[in-house]
């Protein structure tokens, strides 16, 4: 059974990750042009910021692979909605230690935004490992 067809999986891959690029850049620039004070402050997190564009650079080639039909956009897709989860769970992990109590809307708030981003990675991870998308994809 397959939870979601294959190109609407690259479409939303390709449209997330294009989102989160853009609006990343974006923001990277906004804050460079501030001043000193944060072009500083950016250039002590160069390694979060090079590490987030590259997940979403892989979100964004696994979709333009689906489309295409290529092999190895599973394995690429995969790893992505993978490191999207881990991501995902550990920020807000960090962000609800770090609130003081009580904690629950904060809780309810991220469960709005992670429960979404669950939906999406475990469909298309199901969707991938799925024999459609084996046959699909194989050469």
């Amino acid at each position: 059974m397959e939870l979601l067809p294959l190109p609407v999986i690259g479409w939303l891959a390709i449209l997330l990750s294009g989102t989160a690029i853009g609006i990343g850049a974006w923001l990277i620039v906004g804050m460079h042009l501030q001043g000193e004070e944060m072009r500083q402050h950016l250039a002590a997190r160069t390694l979060d910021d090079m590490l987030l564009f590259g997940i979403w650079v892989l979100g964004f080639a696994g979709g333009v692979g689906i489309l295409l039909g290529k092999p190895w956009s599973r394995v690429v897709l995969e790893l992505f909605c993978w490191a999207l989860v881990m991501l995902v769970m550990m920020s807000s992990y960090s962000r609800l230690r770090a609130a003081p109590p009580p904690r629950m809307q904060i809780f309810l708030g991220h469960l709005l935004f992670i429960i979404p981003i669950f939906a999406f990675c475990t469909a298309t991870i199901m969707t991938l490992r799925s024999e459609a998308a084996l046959k699909a994809l194989a050469n």
